[in-house]
């Protein structure tokens, strides 16, 4: 009896941070429907979107709430994971910090991940420019644009790729290009994130049925608290794009895109970028940025032309 609560104990632990550190995970089950939420304000400058997604523990699938996160360092933006149908098995394949937002299923998770790219914004130099139109973002000391997004995906709630009632989905040659470039692996809070929602009866999809009572959440591990938000029947305002004007472009024919006025402050955005964690965590595939303050990529120049980067278009 011993030994079998140690393998159970051994399985546990493998199985809560599984999709985060390489190991391979494959059910014979098809995930859950995504939940829908609202998204929580945006807690400060420098957080990036990171959206719920099923994961599996010894228990079957259990939800892992969508979080604002800080990237290992400036300039990297989210992919997220997806559960993928091959080999008669559903196989998950993780996300993770890349200069480009690669392939993740065709999964409409919404705000700003419609199936493919990101339209929820970019990076330019040190600074991130958030999209206003599928971002909840109200502090008013932060980068913000409004972009009116054309969403062409069928509004669905299919968390999988592939197999009986799945997304037909397959990547770009860019996105499979962006696949092999240098990634960094989740940050030390989302992993945190994961872990403590699989500890957590709550979110199990045969407690909840399919309906966490946290489905999103301000920070990765804040399950309590006012800003938390739990699943509901009506779609949220800021998973699909709305029809809310674009700014008049200004003499150099680009967007007001510039930080608002300090006038109200709310959170803790005054604060400044804050990684999560000391440093990036190499994924293998490259070499190790040496901290949060650099730049390994020219993001100056990386938005234009790229959907992912969420950069401004205007009518002629």
């Amino acid at each position: 009896m011993r030994i079998v609560r140690f393998i159970w104990l051994a399985l546990l632990i493998i199985m809560s941070v599984s999709s985060f550190a390489g190991v391979f995970i494959s059910v014979n089950i098809a995930p859950p429907a995504l939940p829908v939420y609202e998204q929580p304000p945006c807690p400060g400058d420098g957080y990036i979107w990171t959206p719920g997604y099923w994961a599996y523990g010894p228990e079957g699938y259990y939800w892992v709430p969508g979080t604002w996160a800080t990237p290992p360092t400036v300039g990297l933006l989210w992919t997220p994971g997806y559960w993928g149908w091959g080999d008669g098995v559903y196989v998950w394949h993780a996300g993770y910090w890349g200069p480009h937002v690669g392939f993740y299923g065709g999964v409409n998770y919404g705000f700003g991940y419609f199936g493919g790219g990101y339209e929820g914004g970019y990076w330019r130099e040190s600074h991130f420019y958030y999209n206003r139109t599928v971002n909840n973002v109200t502090i008013t000391n932060v980068h913000i644009y409004n972009k009116t997004v054309i969403n062409n995906v069928t509004v669905n709630r299919i968390s999988y790729n592939g197999g009986r009632g799945g997304i037909d989905a397959r990547p770009t040659r860019e996105q499979e290009m962006w696949g092999r470039e240098h990634h960094y692996e989740p940050t030390g809070m989302q992993r945190n994130h994961e872990r403590d929602a699989g500890h957590n009866r709550g979110f199990l999809e045969s407690e909840n049925h399919g309906r966490p009572m946290v489905a999103a959440t301000p920070r990765p591990g804040e399950f309590h608290g006012p800003r938390v938000m739990p699943a509901h029947e009506e779609r949220s305002p800021f998973s699909r794009p709305e029809a809310r004007p674009i700014p008049r472009p200004d003499s150099r024919g680009r967007a007001d895109d510039r930080p608002m006025q300090r006038e109200e402050m709310h959170g803790d955005s005054g604060r400044g970028y804050r990684p999560e964690n000391g440093g990036p965590r190499d994924n293998g595939h490259g070499h190790e940025n040496n901290g949060p303050h650099g730049n390994p990529h020219d993001n100056g120049s990386q938005h234009e032309g790229h959907s992912d980067h969420g950069h401004d278009e205007h009518p002629r």
